[in-house]
């Protein structure tokens, strides 16, 4: 059946100029006001910002924002690509990042890769296209596509949570490799001298690669037992870290301690040595990496590795938005370091 358009409601244009001029009217500012408000919030005072927000909620007004961007070439649209978001610190470095877009009137799009490079090609493909205004990518390792096609796109890129890596562009996080250096020499002043390592998979992970390498760096370095059986890869988990945990003490029954790469691993480690008996810190020792809350809620309360994964997040955000609004400025890197946690799941200092 054919229809006629003419019979059709029509819509106006939420992007029109009858919908900024409506808004105004009721929140009695100027239209230009309005526009400032939605698209360069910063600008206006919170009281303003407040009288037109609840206009704009009062008649149900929607931006285009499509057609801006059209318009203006430029978005008002960040991407943020993750390997996941099954643990809080990457749920943390969102939440850093969209605090401080959303007051400057950005959106965040999240995207997953699973810790595949191809992955994050085809994410880097879709947010270029969608001409987002900046991009933030995780660690430091990426298809040598990724790296070209954002070289000649001009964008903005920040990548976080490593500074063990040249930059693309931007960078900001702390040394995994260091990080993972102060933890063995810790350890080792708490006389531990047989440590085992239980790692996220590092084939395309340059933060685990980076805590392996710092780890044995260590062991050498400190003269601390060394053999390759105490290393171990498993995916990020409970149920991963209990298995791993089970599998270094049938290689090494004389183990004193294990680091693991992430919090989740060591509290599988701490629940299937409870299921077996096993004391922590008399029996062996459990270290993590993150300070996540259940690391600090947990009982023993897990030593660890304290990372600002807010802070990542935020101060991402504002590099972002300063090659925004600068294109000139120069690359920045920024380190905000790590801080080991000591607590009552490994021994004190100067024990034996």
């Amino acid at each position: 059946m054919d229809i006629d358009p003419t019979v059709l409601p029509k819509s106006p244009s939420p992007e029109g100029k009858r919908g900024i001029a409506e808004v105004a009217r009721l929140a009695g500012v100027a239209p230009i006001t309005v526009s400032r408000v939605l698209n360069n919030p910063e600008t206006v005072s919170e009281a303003t910002r407040s009288v037109v927000q609840a206009a704009i909620a009062k008649i149900g007004y929607i931006p285009n924002r499509v057609a801006g961007n059209l318009a203006s070439s430029r978005s008002k649209t960040i991407g943020l690509i993750l390997p996941h978001i099954g643990n809080s610190t990457f749920a943390e470095h969102v939440r850093g990042m969209t605090d401080v877009l959303s007051t400057h009137g950005y959106n965040v799009l999240v995207a997953l890769t699973n810790y595949s490079h191809e992955e994050e090609l085809r994410h880097v493909l879709s947010f270029v296209g969608q001409r987002v205004a900046g991009l933030s990518l995780t660690g430091s390792s990426h298809a040598d596509r990724a790296r070209s096609l954002l070289k000649n796109a001009g964008i903005p890129v920040v990548e976080v949570s490593s500074v063990d890596l040249p930059a693309m562009d931007m960078l900001v996080g702390f040394s995994n490799e260091s990080a993972a250096y102060a933890m063995v020499e810790y350890l080792s002043t708490c006389g531990y001298r047989k440590i085992g390592l239980i790692s996220a998979p590092a084939a395309q992970n340059d933060r685990a690669a980076a805590r392996q390498a710092g780890y044995r760096a260590a062991v050498d370095a400190l003269g601390l037992a060394q053999d390759a059986n105490l290393v171990i890869e498993v995916e990020a988990g409970f149920a991963s870290g209990a298995t791993a945990f089970v599998q270094l003490l049938s290689r090494h029954p004389d183990l004193e301690v294990v680091i693991c790469t992430n919090d989740s691993l060591a509290i599988g480690c701490m629940l299937e040595a409870r299921r077996r008996s096993i004391l922590v810190p008399k029996d062996i020792g459990i270290a993590g990496f993150d300070d996540t809350a259940l690391a600090r809620a947990f009982v023993p309360a897990l030593t660890t590795v304290k990372v600002q994964h807010y802070e990542i997040g935020a101060t991402a955000a504002r590099l972002l938005l300063e090659r925004i609004e600068n294109p000139d400025a120069a690359p920045r890197t920024v380190d905000l370091g790590f801080q080991i946690v000591p607590r009552e799941s490994t021994r004190a200092p100067g024990s034996r």
